[in-house]
């Protein structure tokens, strides 16, 4: 078997993955509730009414706008446009129905294997 993960952070650490994940589930559970809502009063809600290949569309582009502030460098816009990732990933994702769950639920499962190896595992 390959490189292993280091252990899991310590408290803090902990601490700060839970913050995340708590802020990524109130997104994913905002956005899901935005299927209710007027298309004509949110944006979340106009995009999950204009099915997944406009979500896609508007997460490639948010993706692009990430890169382009990565290679650019500038650490304020790139976090901007990451934020603007995560928000359009979870839209995507909820336009097809993929609770928030089941990814974490993936790289939990991915967790102390080196991307080499699972890779490879994918291939066989």
């Amino acid at each position: 078997m390959g490189a292993r993960f280091p252990p899991r952070p310590d408290r803090r650490g902990l601490q700060r993955e839970n913050q995340m994940t708590d802020i990524l589930e109130r997104l994913a559970r905002t956005i899901s509730e935005k299927r209710a809502a007027d298309p004509k009063s949110s944006w979340t809600a106009q995009l999950l009414a204009a099915g997944p290949e406009r979500a896609a569309k508007k997460f490639g582009e948010e993706a692009v706008e990430a890169v382009i502030e990565a290679v650019r460098g500038d650490r304020d816009k790139l976090a901007a446009e990451a934020a603007d990732v995560l928000y359009h990933l979870l839209v995507m994702l909820a336009t097809r129905e993929i609770e928030l769950d089941e990814v974490l639920k993936v790289l939990e499962g991915r967790e102390g294997i080196s991307g080499v190896d699972e890779k490879a595992a994918r291939r066989t």
